[in-house]
């Protein structure tokens, strides 16, 4: 199903558990998904309505589920607390305010044993739909709905073509683009939703291009 304009800015859904529960455990599988490895450590800031019903509606449960890589229909969804304890990931949850963000958003902050951090700001808008608006404080836009790349790059002349090249000499088809940077020069992401489920040696064929640092695949949660 694909998501439209309506669907990323509409009507904010509180209460409902595929706004706070199945939207929640997939913001969580993609945070898991970009750290590329298993957490031990998870720092959850719950904004908005998340922050006002996180206890009710066990948004807490569902995000942990996903940093888990349990679905949102999972059973287990309910005990992911005590799984979380029980695989020694340490969880932290808390409130705060996030700027211009979507009033049901949580920025979880994942770290694994080697010292490796992934920062993941996503927003569930309804539905079970989600947006992942930023990557390590650098703006994006997945709705996990397709297959992604996020990669990773020095802001230089020439990188960008060269991925898009990779991707057309593949036959992928690009639905949706978006470029990041930190400043000119510096640290910058690249967000591409694409067509179809391309194979895993497209992302390393991508990740092996001059001035990527990173590539990882996303498929659909």
């Amino acid at each position: 199903m694909a998501m439209n304009v309506f669907d990323i800015v509409g009507p904010v859904m509180v209460g409902p558990s595929s706004s706070h529960t199945a939207g929640a455990a997939r913001i969580g599988l993609v945070a898991r998904a970009l750290l590329g490895g298993e957490p031990v450590k998870a720092d959850i800031l719950l904004h908005g309505s998340f922050a006002k019903t996180w206890r009710g509606h066990g948004t807490d449960k569902a995000l942990v589920a996903g940093i888990l890589g349990l679905a949102p229909q999972d059973e287990r969804l309910r005990e992911s607390l005590t799984l979380a304890e029980a695989v020694g990931l340490a969880v932290t949850l808390r409130e705060g305010e996030l700027e211009n963000a979507h009033p049901n958003t949580a920025l979880v902050t994942l770290t694994d044993a080697d010292g490796r951090t992934v920062s993941v700001q996503g927003a569930s808008v309804g539905g079970g739909n989600i947006l992942i608006t930023r990557v390590n404080g650098m703006e994006v836009a997945v709705t996990g709905q397709y297959t992604a790349l996020i990669v990773l790059h020095r802001d230089a002349p020439g990188t960008i073509a060269a991925v898009t090249e990779e991707l057309g000499a593949h036959g992928v088809n690009i639905c949706s683009f978006r470029l990041s940077r930190s400043e000119k020069g510096g640290a910058a992401v690249m967000t591409i939703e694409m067509d179809g489920s391309p194979e895993a040696s497209l992302n390393d064929r991508v990740a092996g291009l001059p001035n990527v640092v990173s590539s990882t695949m996303l498929r659909p949660v």
